[in-house]
Order: C-alpha cells, then structure tokens, then sequence
C-alpha cells in the first residue's frame, strides 16, 4: 500500500505536465484527461482509506521513502511520504471536492480556448496540495506550500488579459510570499533546535526544547497560516481572488489553499502545546478574522466576494478552534471537513447563477431566481443552511461543537472567545440569509448586460449540476456522519490525542447549543426584515460609517498603502536621499580632496631648472637654521 501514496500526487502531476506541454492537439480532450486524473487520484486514496480502516488506530499510518533529496553531512532532507488519519482526512477531502470541481468546470470553461491549459492548471494545483499535506517533513511540505501559491497565481490571473485579474493574481502571490518567509524561518529554527524538520522528531521532542524557542516558531508558523488561509493581517488578497473563473474560487476557497494554514497549525500542535503565549496569538487571530470577515461580508453585493468575506470567516472558526490546543484540534478539522462540502457547494452554486444570468454578479440585479433554477435554488439553499448552523446539517454539529470548545477554555477566555464565536453564527446567518433572499426571491431586478441584451436564466448543463447536487448532499449529511458516536474524534485520536474532543466538565452543553441557535434565528430575522419584507434597492444605500467602511473591506487596502505603499516610498526617498547625500557625499567627497590636493602638488613639478634651484636652496637654508638652532638650545 506504501507505493500508492505517492501515487496520489503523480496521477494530476502527470496530467498537469501532460495538458501544459501537449500543446494544442489536446484542446478537444485534455478537459476529460484532467478530469479523469483527478477521479483517478480520489480512487487512491479511497483504497488507502479502506485499507487503513482494516488496522487498528495506532497502526494505521504508513510511511513511504522515495530518495534522499539533500544529503549533505549532517543536513539530510528525504523526499518521503507519511499518510495518517489527519492527511487522509485532507486527502479524501481535496482529491473528492477537487474532482467535482474538475467535472464542474468542464461545463463552466466549455466555450474557453484556452479550456486545456486551465485544467492543466487545476492538475498542478491539486497535485501541489496534496504533496503538502502527505509530506513526512516540513521542508518537503514547503514544496507543496509554494507549490500551492504558484498554481493559485496561475489560476486567480488565468483571464489575465482583464488588468483587475492580473492584479488581483500578482497581489495574492506577493502578500502569500509574507508568510511564506515566516515558514521558512520556523524550518531554520526547526533545524537548528532539534537537527531535523521531519515531523516525526521535531513533534517527539518539542517537550525537550525551550518556551522561548517554541513560542518563535510557533509565531512563525502562524505568520505562514495567516498568508495561506488569508488570515489578519494577510488577507487582503481573498477578495481579489474573486476575479479567476468561479471553480478557482470553489477550489481554493473551500477544500484546498485557504485550509493549508489550519492543516500546519494542527499538525504542529505539539509545538503550540508548548508554547502558550503562540497559542493565544492563534485564538486572537482566529477571532478578529471570524468577526472581520463576517462584516465584510454583510456589505459585499458581489455574490463571488460576499462568499469571499464568508469563507474569511469560516476559516477564522478553524483557527480560533486550532488555538484551543487539545481540545480543540478535532473540531477545527471537523469544520473545515464541513466546510469544504458546503462552501464548494455554495461556490458552484453561485456559479451556476452568474452562468444563468450572462456573468452578472451583482446580487441587486438578481431577484426571483428559484423558478427558473431549480436545482440551482435547492443546492445553494442546503448549502446556506449548513454554514448558518440549521440544526442537525453538518454546519450545525461542526460549528456548535466549536462554540462548546470555545466557551470550555477557561473563565475569561472562554467566555471572550465563546462569545465572539456566538456573534459571529448571527452575523452569519444574517449575511448568508441577505444573499438568499437578494438572489433567489423577490421580484425580478435583472437588467441589460454590456451588449443591451436581458439575461434569461435557466438551468445549467449536467455537468455543473451533478457536483453541486453531490455537495449538497454532502452539506447534509456530513456533520452527523462525523457526530454519530464519536466516530470523527476516534478517527483522529492518534494525531490528535484522546483528549482532544472532550469537553470538560462541568460544560452546561444544552445551554451553548440552544444560544448559537438562538443567534442563527436573530440574524435569519434581522435579514427578513431589511431585504425579504422590502424591496431590493438598484442601488446600494449610502448607509452609515460601518456600512461604508465594510463595503471596503474595513479599509484593509487602505491601512496597506498607508502603512506598506506610502511608507516603502517614504522609507525609499529616505534610502535615496542617504544614498546621494551621505553615501554618494563621502566617495565624490574623498575624490574631490584627492583631485584638489593633487592639483596643488602637481604645481610644484612645474619643469623650470629656476624653481628647483630655487626649492634646493630653500630646503638647504631651512636645514641649516634648523641645525644652528638645535646647536643654540
């Protein structure tokens, strides 16, 4: 079975490298062969799946080695897999959502010339992904980390002839090199602590090293999470990511890139056990993104960019679970196992629309969309009540479990964090319920497109729909797979821990769950009154100061050209200035005293036979005063 790990990521390799370099004889099937691949990888891991739940807990991870990639002195980097029941988790999750994405897009890119180079794309990125979450050593899951912000730059300016995506793809690739560099300094710091980076010897003995050294990597590892899950203060490139074709946003938003950053953190979490001053920076960062993506989403009128602001936010959740530490560790994964099927479902969904409606994405143009989409209306709307928490659809049981954890942290903090978890379940069943009911009820608000011509929305090709109704499903019936018994926290306890799960006591549990359904019912009401009992406006209100500041992404891209555009220009005039002024001053300076003395010297090698006799007489009469003086004392 070991030989079919890294059969995982060679199968969309293969096509990736297949699909860029097979030129244009494949534009009529390179769709179906990526596609196929993908399935193909999805295949393996469901037989490594079923093999590993043959073998008792502690004996289900495998290991594969494939080569000694740096072997030099005591410097020894392998290429070598681990498959255990958290990168499982992760493989099932990206291999099967990633394919459905894959089927989806053949009908979404079917009129786009450049169709085969796009799957050749999402190949690359699955393929990257997955190497990242089986790797057995951090160095190696660096590949796939970067591997991963290629292949998104790639995918996000995929229409880069439109200047907004190009923009959009070179911002989210320059902010992701930010905690990139955070990565690569928690491996340095790895390697000059424990004299490895396999996560086998760094996680035994992470007890043996120092607070103050664990705390450094793990703030450096959080520093790469908040870049590749888009977290406070590097999530500004998220929204922007809007402007790829609707699978990338499925793609990364759901299943893959964004969940990178949670993968790492629970995979490291020996290091954050041990390091509690990290850990309540990860609680902290969680929290402010659960909330911060939240508002953002509650003023988009982009349907792409108000699931944008959600995912932002649902990512949030993991993390401020992931900051838990033990208890919390499952419930993250558990999360964002949920959230892959409905977010992915909520983005095909949206899809779906824009491909009814000529590519329009402005929810106030949308309205009474639900008779002319059927399928469309019931996948986006089990979708919509799985994330808002809908009792017993996975939302539900992923996110009431982390609420549960968030309160049981302690006195202050519990009651800090739990209650932001809590705000955060109403404002998103408000912003979630706003979209619902802008695109799918009321009257129609559609309007000619560019070309004069009026949208007619229908149904889309089988293709889009089958995946969109897998998810839905999905939505569904995920969380109580995952609740019945325990089973998710079973699954994990070798990776995670025993503990990890359990709620201590005492933990009025009724009390917590009856509150985040409470805060679901407020914000589903609030979103009736202001937009199912009143007319949509064309046009945006002016609102109030939050209004405005949300519709702006609470000034994210402001506060960044203040502080990092004006300030590297500052810092750059600065830079110019010493270097003309100080640097340029001493070396011209140094020369300019140079030439001028010798000019002046150059004047006593004059050539006149009169002035040398001159200069000898007057050099002997000096010495000879000299010498009468020194004779007089």
């Amino acid at each position: 079975m070991e030989s079919l790990i890294g059969l995982l990521v060679a199968a969309p390799l293969l096509g990736a490298a297949v699909l860029l370099c097979g030129g244009r004889r494949l534009d009529r099937t390179g769709h179906w062969l990526g596609t196929g691949l993908a399935f193909l990888s999805f295949a393996f891991g469901l037989v490594l799946f079923t093999d590993m739940l043959g073998k008792d807990g502690e004996h289900r991870a495998l290991h594969s080695h494939l080569f000694s990639w740096v072997p030099v002195g005591d410097f020894q980097a392998d290429v070598a897999f681990q498959l255990d029941q958290l990168s499982m988790t992760f493989v099932l999750l990206i291999t099967g959502v990633g394919s459905l994405i894959h089927l989806y897009s053949v009908g979404y890119m079917e009129h786009d010339e450049r169709r085969r180079r796009f799957f050749g794309y999402l190949n690359l990125f699955l393929a990257a992904m997955l190497l990242l979450v089986i790797a057995d050593n951090y160095l190696l899951l660096y590949v796939g980390w970067e591997g991963v912000g290629l292949a998104s730059y790639l995918l996000i300016g995929f229409w880069q002839h439109k200047p907004s995506a190009a923009t959009a793809a070179k911002k989210a690739f320059i902010v992701n090199r930010v905690g990139d560099f955070g990565l690569s300094v928690a491996i340095m710091l790895m390697f000059t602590t424990f004299g490895t980076f396999a996560f086998g010897p760094v996680l035994a003995n992470a007890t043996e090293a120092g607070e103050s050294k664990l705390t450094a990597i793990g703030l450096m590892l959080l520093l790469a999470a908040c870049g590749k899950s888009a977290q406070v203060p590097l999530q500004s490139w998220l929204g922007d990511a809007m402007e790829g074709p609707t699978p990338v946003s499925a793609l990364i938003h759901a299943a893959t890139m964004v969940t990178a950053g949670v993968y790492l953190i629970v995979r490291s979490g020996a290091i954050f056990n041990g390091a509690p001053d990290a850990q309540t920076a990860v609680m902290v960062v969680g929290a402010v993104t659960l909330l911060f993506g939240a508002i953002v989403g509650c003023a988009k009128d982009d349907i792409k960019k108000g699931l944008a602001g959600s995912t932002m936010s649902q990512i949030g959740y993991m993390v401020l679970a992931a900051g838990l530490g033990p208890i919390g560790y499952v419930f993250a994964i558990m999360h964002l196992v949920t959230h892959g099927f409905f977010k992915a479902g909520l983005f095909l969904g949206a899809g779906s629309v824009m491909h009814g409606m000529n590519d329009e994405v402005d929810m106030r143009k949308y309205g009474g969309l639900r008779k002319y989409m059927p399928v469309t209306f019931v996948t986006f709307g089990l979708g919509y009540l799985a994330i808002i928490g809908f009792p017993f659809l996975s939302g539900f049981y992923s996110k009431d479990h982390l609420i549960e954890a968030a309160f049981a942290r302690g006195a202050t903090q519990g009651w800090i964090f739990g209650s932001v978890a809590l705000l955060g379940a109403a404002i998103t069943a408000f912003y979630m319920t706003r979209m619902m009911l802008m695109t799918f009820f009321g009257e129609k608000r559609w309007q000619p497109d560019e070309n004069g011509e009026l949208p007619h929305p229908h149904e889309s090709p089988k293709t889009m729909t089958i995946p969109m109704v897998i998810l839905a499903a999905g939505s569904v019936a995920a969380g109580f797979i995952f609740n019945l018994g325990e089973r998710f926290v079973h699954w994990l306890e070798p990776v995670t821990g025993y503990e990890h799960g359990h709620l201590p006591e005492p933990l009025n549990v009724p009390l917590i769950t009856g509150s985040a359904v409470t805060a679901m019912v407020l914000g589903v009401a609030l979103a009736w009154v202001k937009y199912g009992r009143r007319p949509v406006p064309a046009v945006a209100p002016r609102g109030n100061a939050l209004t405005w500041a949300a519709r702006r992404d609470l000034l994210q891209d402001d506060v960044n050209h203040v502080v990092l555009v004006r300030g590297g220009e500052h810092l750059t005039r600065s830079l110019v200035y010493l270097d003309h002024k100080v640097v340029d001053g001493v070396v011209n300076g140094t020369a300019a005293t140079v030439g001028g003395l010798s000019g002046r010297m150059r004047r006593v090698q004059n050539g006149f036979v009169r002035s040398y006799a001159v200069s000898m007489f007057g050099g002997a009469a000096v010495l000879i005063a000299a010498t009468l003086f020194m004779r007089a004392v």
